[in-house]
């Protein structure tokens, strides 16, 4: 099967929205796909997901898990090689920043998935969130990964999606997103709680999923890897929600 991949038969049965898929995600990735339909999973968000004659729908939330987990070690060992001299402390705090909702969303649009899923929405009538397009890229590095291989994924990631950010910069940046609420809440007299709404993974590979709640109404949502990197996310996104100079 990997032989008839690579000879490139597959592409004689790809349909003409499947062929102008293929080009797109070759000018993202730099490579033609072998397995067209992980892409097509990868940009199918829950919102557009068809139960299949199984009854499970059909969307890009396990390619999602996969290429956040891929993702994360791809940062993860590139910074470990980066820094040889800075902690544990240092790196976690480092990856977390460059692959918070608002990196992976700025990221995911810089590298093209906007356009690419208008061709995949077509004329349905549907509207993302606004960690949409991070939450594909996750996907897409899942598919990629699952496509590809390790090694090959490594390198679209440091080549294709690391190079949009000015990671010194990132870095050097040290915003402490839930101060910057606590901060708010006091002056305006407001109830602010975190609330763990789901845990999945296992003891390597760990996802929580924090919800920020004002007054007993939920504001913004975050996720990572340890409650604390979720907090903080769910406190940068409250932040961009209430206008909050961070």
């Amino acid at each position: 099967m990997k032989l008839f991949q690579k000879l490139g038969f597959q592409n004689l049965f790809l349909s003409n929205y499947e062929k102008r898929l293929a080009a797109s995600i070759k000018m993202m990735t730099g490579s033609k796909p072998f397995n067209i339909s992980l892409y097509k999973l990868a940009l199918t968000p829950a919102g557009l997901g068809e139960e299949n004659s199984k009854g499970f729908k059909m969307s890009n939330e396990r390619l999602e898990f996969l290429g956040d987990a891929v993702l994360g070690t791809v940062i993860a060992e590139h910074l470990f090689q980066k820094y040889p001299f800075r902690d544990e402390g240092f790196l976690t705090e480092s990856r977390s920043k460059l692959v918070n909702r608002e990196s992976l969303n700025e990221a995911g649009i810089k590298i093209g998935l906007r356009n690419v899923l208008d061709q995949v929405i077509g004329e349905r009538n549907f509207h993302g969130h606004k960690s949409l397009y991070g939450d594909i890229l996750e996907a897409f590095i899942g598919a990629v990964y699952l496509d590809k291989g390790y090694t090959f994924t490594k390198k679209f990631i440091l080549k294709r999606i690391l190079l949009h950010f000015d990671l010194d910069e990132m870095i050097a940046a040290t915003t402490n997103y839930k101060s910057k609420i606590i901060e708010w809440s006091q002056r305006e007299n407001k109830q602010v709680e975190y609330k763990v709404l789901q845990v999945s993974g296992n003891q390597r590979f760990k996802e929580f999923v924090v919800a920020l709640e004002v007054d007993g109404v939920e504001l913004a949502q975050g996720k990572g890897p340890t409650k604390k990197k979720a907090e903080q996310e769910a406190s940068s996104n409250a932040c961009i929600h209430l206008n909050i100079p961070t």
